[in-house]
């Protein structure tokens, strides 16, 4: 089964693709909402790569989310996990 992250790196694919034939960002999201439905990314989203898609070169576009220096690699912090743990055994 596709993580979430594979299904946005197709759904970037599909509005790379449509944006390179000339397609609009309301019709590239219509058609993307018939094929996806529920799980399709938003019409704000698809504005976005399109208007990314068009100010770049096609052969060297990236559609993978860049590495961000100030985002923490994840949520969780073992100090305050074990506090939490104890808040629960405690009550």
């Amino acid at each position: 089964m596709a993580t979430s992250n594979d299904l946005l790196i197709k759904q970037r694919s599909v509005i790379e693709f449509l944006a390179a034939e000339g397609c609009s960002a309301a019709n590239i999201h219509a058609r993307m909402k018939t094929v996806y439905s529920e799980m399709c990314i938003s019409d704000c989203a698809v504005r976005k790569w399109v208007r990314i898609f068009q100010g770049e070169d096609l052969r060297e576009t990236i559609l993978r989310d860049r590495k961000r220096s100030d985002r923490p690699l994840s949520a969780s912090y073992t100090p305050h996990r074990e506090k939490v743990d104890c808040m629960i055994r405690a009550n």
